[in-house]
């Protein structure tokens, strides 16, 4: 049985998407140690991620804006069967899959290992567009949609719920779950000192922030369940 290929996506600044990928690489590692993990980092200016996560997992930088980035992640992929693999897509990345996106769900055909990809939304109609344009360019890949609570609780996201796409994406088996808000001082330390979330809920934060901490993780160990992962 192949072990998760997850990609989180958003193709926006600022959505939760390097958040949302530390939180699934905490879940993993925390709640099936024996299980390998490997980190594909996309966003090679800014790689919080990888930064973060780097000294803890194997983790590759490719650079998707060029089709050789995009076979240097297959051959990547291939070499990491036997590991959930967690693939942080980087903002403005929908126009390179647009170009070399075939390449890699190619090789995922040949190598018979399903993709997910965990979408994050904020409220703005943007969001759905871009939406919209990757399920078009990813066939095949089941997606999830993750309303992020620090744009508001899911009430507020009043466009994607009554939204077009939102019957699509749950009709082809996706969810659409809220992912939980985590206090921005936490979010700060965390990229700042390049904390993983272990760490940063151990002895690395004050005793009201490390409470917040295994507040966020357990939030979000129940949206990763809700989400079959």
């Amino acid at each position: 049985m192949s072990l998760p290929l997850v990609f989180i996506g958003g193709n926006k600044g600022g959505v939760g998407k390097s958040l949302a990928s530390m939180a699934l690489l905490d879940y993993w590692l925390t709640n099936d140690s024996k299980k390998p993990v490997f980190l594909i980092e996309t966003d090679t200016s800014n790689p919080d991620v990888a930064k973060a996560y780097g000294e803890t997992v194997p983790h590759f930088l490719p650079q998707i804006s060029e089709r050789e980035g995009w076979i240097d992640m297959v051959n990547e992929l291939d070499g990491q069967r036997k590991a959930a693999v967690v693939c942080n897509l980087a903002a403005q990345t929908n126009g390179h899959w647009e170009q070399f996106g075939a390449t890699l769900l190619t090789a995922l055909r040949e190598m018979k290992r399903p993709a997910t990809c965990l979408w994050m939304i904020n409220r703005q109609r943007d969001s759905l567009e871009l939406l919209a344009e990757f399920r078009e360019m990813a066939p095949g890949v089941k997606i999830h949609v993750l309303r992020n609570a620090y744009f508001g609780d899911e009430r507020k996201f009043e466009l994607y719920n009554g939204s077009e796409i939102r019957k699509e994406i749950e009709a082809a088996g996706g969810k659409s779950v809220t992912f939980p808000e985590l206090a921005d001082r936490i979010t700060d330390q965390l990229y700042t000192h390049r904390l993983t979330l272990a760490k940063a809920a151990g002895d690395a934060m004050p005793l009201g922030s490390r409470s917040e901490v295994h507040r966020w993780r357990s939030a979000c160990a129940d949206v990763f369940q809700q989400i079959g992962l």
